[in-house]
């Protein structure tokens, strides 16, 4: 039987050699800062205060109206610009946009021809440059339209499509980014924080000491698997109220206290995870690598970029034994909707099953491992 006592007293000493790294101390407050942030407003999936610039060759109404046309948040107020002023602009990066309407454009569309517009587009801002294409397209033609017919507006659809978004009714980005790059930081850290702890120890020699102590190999994991998860959850806690709540200004729908609870089963599985693969790693570069290794599916094929009902059925089968499959379900339902203990209860048993069979395998790896050195 595993004594309470020395689990507390174990944890605190990991607490202790934690406060004594540097380097992890920043990463904590980094991840959990900047990178919850930059990550929401760095490179957002639509189109935010892009750098227009046009050139007005014509001087008529109808270009004054397509100038017009563009406003923020998706445009910055776009700025008048030479014809010799277009190159050196998108050179520097002044500009992700240039429209050049040519000389007596007004006068070619009334007069029925097919005026051209060039469009310059600076393609190294990949996401704006696909996405504000379009945009401008539709814009000028909407304007060269509505001009021509003299009437702003458009046909009455034969169907009305009465649309409701729910849980982001502006379809903001950076709520979706903010709150699954947490979910994401809280998987990442629990597996380098109890890793490196383990790994930090071997190399240190400090794990034979525990070897002469009255402690059980039972007892140091769950010491590491307390302490690392305290940790990560006063973080996560931590960045859900001061960074997504206070300088993201992201509603959270749910229960925090909830998330919290499932984070805390989900940090469960995740610590013995990174238990287990320190077991494995002789070294901290191997255990960088196969961090990638792990960090790489966990993220991608769980659901928090792409909905698992897009991917192939036997890849969905396959993560169901993943916890991070089961937090982000979770997650996303508490926090971006709401839902109660009522509605994520399965997700939770999920993670203290997946939990508890990952701690009896890296358990079953750390007493051999223990014996070896021991031996």
């Amino acid at each position: 039987m595993s004594n309470p006592a020395n689990i507390a007293r174990l944890g605190i000493k990991e607490l202790r050699s934690l406060a004594r790294e540097p380097l992890l101390i920043g990463l904590i407050l980094y991840v959990f800062t900047i990178g919850i942030y930059m990550a929401a407003t760095a490179m957002p999936d639509t189109l935010y205060q892009a750098a227009l610039g046009i050139v007005d060759e014509d001087g008529s109404p109808l270009s004054a109206r397509i100038k017009a046309a563009f406003y923020p948040p998706q445009f910055m107020v776009p700025r008048p610009v030479a014809l010799a002023e277009v190159d050196p602009g998108l050179d520097v990066g002044t500009f992700t946009f240039v429209l050049d309407i040519p000389p007596d454009f007004q006068r070619d569309v009334l007069a029925g021809r097919v005026p051209s517009i060039q469009l310059s587009v600076d393609a190294t801002r990949m996401r704006q440059a696909y996405t504000g294409s379009g945009y401008i397209q539709q814009i000028v033609q909407s304007e060269v339209n509505e001009f021509v017919q003299r009437y702003r507006g458009s046909p009455a659809p034969a169907v009305d499509l009465a649309l409701r978004v729910r849980f982001n009714p502006n379809l903001e980005s950076s709520w979706m980014g903010a709150l699954m790059e947490t979910i994401n930081h809280v998987t990442m850290l629990s597996l380098i924080l109890a890793g490196a702890a383990l790994i930090r120890e071997r190399e240190h020699g400090t794990i034979e000491h525990l070897l002469v102590m009255p402690v059980t190999p039972a007892e140091i994991m769950l010491a590491k698997i307390w302490a690392t998860g305290l940790v990560v959850l006063v973080a996560a806690a931590c960045a859900l109220r001061f960074v997504v709540q206070g300088a993201l200004q992201i509603p959270i729908e749910g229960s925090v206290a909830l998330f919290l609870g499932c984070a805390a089963l989900h940090l469960f599985a995740t610590t013995t995870m990174g238990i287990f693969m320190a077991t494995v790693a002789r070294s901290m570069p191997q255990f960088g690598l196969l961090l990638i290794l792990t960090m790489m599916p966990l993220n991608m094929l769980s659901g928090g970029f792409t909905p698992r009902e897009s991917m192939p059925e036997i890849v969905q089968w396959i993560m169901l034994l993943a916890p991070t499959t089961h937090f982000i379900m979770a997650g996303q339902a508490i926090l971006f909707r709401g839902a109660g203990l009522a509605v994520v209860w399965p997700q939770a048993l999920a993670l203290l099953v997946i939990g508890g069979v990952f701690f009896a395998i890296s358990l079953r790896r750390f007493r051999r491992m223990i014996g070896q050195l021991a031996g």
